[in-house]
């Protein structure tokens, strides 16, 4: 496992920076305001992943280092793991249109899975709705609230190529406690069945869907069932 600390063609580093999804405090923000300042960080960049880079000469790199890490954050890990994890504001306080708790689940998703190796960088994304502001179509594995603390479950997607992939969608409305073991399964069968640097979807080309899938009883939706549709099935004698 690597960090996100890269050289540039001007021969300034790169420290790439993670919150918690996205969200810093105050006291973070003016802390890393302070910390650039002072080692002369000519640039600070909002990421299309949620994180923050910064700009900075290679001798001063350890010093700007210890400073995130004094404000509570860290830089992000990178090559051949599971990467930050996108969440966007969904939940009943920040936005209008969610249907869950996207931001919770993306941080929890996050502090648990976020370093662990796996063969090609692992993307997680979750939306609080169908427009899918962080592209849960695009991750290798990508959720979006359905109501009631359920999730759609999307598997196989990437960009950052000349040949996109959508994700498939493995499951619809499934709880939220589900959603740690399907993506605990998920990675388990990724690690074992994946070539060396294989995007999970390109194994998903070359192997079907379907050895990476779930047993069916975390698939299932936590919709309940419509009690009138259960009484004409008892009538007709139909199973449940």
């Amino acid at each position: 496992m690597g960090e996100g600390y890269f050289k540039q063609r001007n021969g300034l580093y790169v420290l790439d920076v993670m919150g918690a999804c996205g969200l810093m405090t105050a006291e973070q923000f003016r802390g890393l305001a302070t910390a650039a300042a002072e080692l002369g960080v000519p640039a600070v960049k909002l990421t299309t992943r949620q994180t923050v880079v910064l700009l900075v000469a290679e001798e001063k790199a350890t010093a700007l280092k210890a400073a995130v890490e004094s404000l509570g954050l860290r830089v992000a890990p990178f090559h051949n793991v599971v990467r930050p994890v996108m969440a966007c504001p969904g939940n009943a306080d920040l936005c209008p249109r969610a249907l869950g708790d996207a931001l919770t689940l993306g941080q929890a998703l996050q502090e648990r899975y976020t370093g662990q190796e796996v063969p090609k960088d692992f993307k997680i994304s979750v939306a609080g709705c169908p427009r899918g502001c962080t592209e849960p179509y695009c991750a290798d594995f990508g959720l979006v609230a359905a109501g009631g603390e359920t999730y759609n479950v999307v598997l196989g997607g990437f960009g950052g190529s000349s040949q996109p992939r959508h994700g498939e969608l493995i499951a619809r409305r499934v709880p939220r406690d589900a959603v740690f073991a399907i993506l605990d399964h998920v990675l388990e069968r990724y690690r074992a069945l994946a070539q060396p640097r294989e995007k999970l979807g390109r194994a998903i080309e070359r192997l079907g869907l379907e050895v990476f899938l779930p047993p069916a009883h975390l698939l299932r939706s936590a919709e309940k069932p419509d009690p009138v549709v259960l009484e004409l099935k008892a009538f007709l004698g139909a199973p449940e």
